[in-house]
């Protein structure tokens, strides 16, 4: 769906690391994390509490709500409005918080 128009352009650009459910990867730096989870084939983002359906990102600009994911220790942020950074720490939800805080 979301392909970069000239890959050997962003083959060069910089990179951070991050990591995504304590995998570490290397990305290209100043993109959206939404696009970044894309790029890594991180998905889907988040189960539904409700029903448990599986969500990714879809409209990119911040409407839907669909690419919610924790960031370091901060849970529902809006992954297509954050800027991948070093050592940033992703973690895809599964469903409501449980007490304690576990998911």
């Amino acid at each position: 769906m979301f392909k970069p128009i000239d890959s050997r352009a962003a083959r060069q650009l910089p990179t951070v690391a991050i990591h995504i459910d304590g995998r570490a990867v290397r990305v290209a730096a100043g993109q959206p994390l939404a696009t970044a989870l894309l790029a890594e084939d991180a998905l889907p983002l988040r189960y539904t509490a409700v029903s448990g359906a599986p969500r990714a990102p879809l409209c990119l600009m911040g409407v839907c709500f669909e690419c919610l994911v924790e960031v370091d220790g901060r849970r529902n942020v809006q992954s297509c409005m954050v800027e991948v950074r070093e050592g940033m720490q992703v973690r895809r939800l599964n469903g409501a918080p449980r007490a304690g805080g576990m998911v």
